[in-house]
């Protein structure tokens, strides 16, 4: 192959507990190996790496065994462009792009946020709860700036302890799920001790349930944050907002390849897979949260039988059957009790911006019948994030079908796409 063409047996896109699991449970067969992933270092977001990070220790050894994996190689800082034909990828890192020829697949593209929009969202100071999390991680300086959590899920204890930790007042952590789901969701961790510890140390004063996010006030940048505590409304004084409401999956790279959409356990399109973890299309497989989101411990089993499948090891695969269902458990009970109340889609006014990046409000979106619809009168998702976020904003406001992904799946270099002309 030429020097802007490469091949190997098994290609991981995706380094998070998903994409690691399945090198290291393949490593074994002796497969050329290759793992990819646009941050700096393995980990993913979950276990993303920064100045201000503390990795676990789980996290640590699975970068040491990675590293002792001779038949693997881990390439950081690398995206996909889009499709290069026949079982190949275009790829793209800080110096070149190239063609990725391969003979199984493995899609771990992980999640991202679903950030829904409120009046003030756009304001310098207002991130996702992920979103914080990563920041601070990468040294963003929070000492003594006063924050507030908002929305859904475990990620909001996760943000606050990180932002604590890192010198930050944590004013209010506001969870819209009720004290009945939230209780009843603690009852159940007894199944996952190791959880139900993680929680009891994750436990906040400033934790309040039934309590979301009404709007953020501000002059150039956030200075109050308005918060419906039951039947009231307060406000309160603040430096930084951190609002995120779960995580949808991340399938465009499936959805180009052909592969199968369900509705995943949060109601979000998801990748489909069998018992092995194997998509529709042959020699393609998903593990992690692409597959729906249900935490670090269902990735990692998940990723541990998408590689041994991968590689023809079934036995292996099988055994580790027992450990996805428990965790599968979990994230049934994850979804099904932090799942978003309706009354969050009164959440913008008219004038709130839905597609942040084409300056698109509320209002212009509202008698739209769909995607088509919207494009055509109002450029909805056709700005710098191609719909990323407003494409996933608007399923929950209005219950769209959110658009089909096109090529480029991130922004791209002339010469890379230049390789395009070398495939058939």
């Amino acid at each position: 192959m030429s020097a802007s063409t490469s091949f190997c047996e098994l290609l991981i896109v995706g380094a998070g507990p998903a994409g690691m699991a399945a090198a290291l449970a393949a490593a074994p067969n002796g497969a050329h190996i290759t793992l990819l992933d646009d941050n700096p270092a393995p980990g993913g977001q979950i276990w993303r790496d920064g100045p201000a990070a503390h990795l676990p220790l789980q996290a640590l050894r699975q970068r040491e065994a990675l590293a002792r994996c001779a038949h693997v190689r881990v390439l950081c800082g690398t995206r996909v462009v889009g499709l290069a034909g026949t079982k190949a990828l275009l790829l793209e890192d800080a110096e070149s792009g190239w063609t990725q020829h391969y003979d199984k697949l493995i899609l771990c593209t992980g999640a991202r946020e679903l950030l829904l929009p409120f009046p003030g969202w756009t304001l310098p100071g207002v991130t996702g709860a992920g979103g914080l999390q990563a920041l601070i991680k990468t040294g963003l300086p929070v000492a003594g700036e006063r924050v507030v959590i908002a929305g859904s899920g475990p990620l909001l204890l996760a943000a606050a302890a990180t932002a604590r930790k890192s010198g930050a007042q944590v004013l209010r952590v506001a969870e819209q799920a009720s004290l009945a789901s939230v209780a009843a969701f603690a009852a159940q961790l007894a199944r996952w001790p190791g959880k139900a510890f993680q929680a009891l140390k994750l436990v906040d004063k400033s934790y309040r349930t039934s309590c979301h996010i009404v709007s953020a006030q501000g002059r150039g940048r956030i200075e109050s944050v308005q918060l419906r505590q039951g039947n009231k409304v307060i406000e309160m004084a603040c430096d930084r907002i951190a609002c995120g409401f779960g995580l949808i999956s991340n399938t465009q790279l499936g959805q180009l390849l052909g592969c199968t959409l369900v509705p995943g356990l949060g109601g979000a399109q998801a990748l489909a897979f069998d018992a092995f973890q194997a998509t529709n299309v042959p020699g393609v497989f998903a593990a992690g949260e692409c597959t729906g989101f249900g935490g670090s411990e269902r990735a990692l089993a998940q990723g541990t039988i998408a590689g041994h499948a991968a590689v023809g090891n079934i036995t292996a695969a099988q055994q580790s059957w027992p450990d996805r269902a428990r965790w599968e458990a979990f994230a049934t009970q994850l979804h099904r009790r932090f799942a978003l109340s309706p009354s969050l889609k009164q959440l913008p006014r008219p004038d709130t911006l839905v597609c942040r990046c084409e300056d698109v409000p509320h209002a212009a979106l509202a008698q739209c019948s769909g995607w088509t619809d919207a494009k055509l009168h109002s450029r909805c998702g056709m700005g710098a994030c191609q719909g990323r976020v407003c494409s996933a904003a608007a399923q929950f406001l209005f219950e769209w079908t959110p658009p089909a992904p096109r090529p480029p799946l991130s922004p791209a270099r002339i010469t890379t796409l230049a390789n395009l002309s070398h495939t058939d």
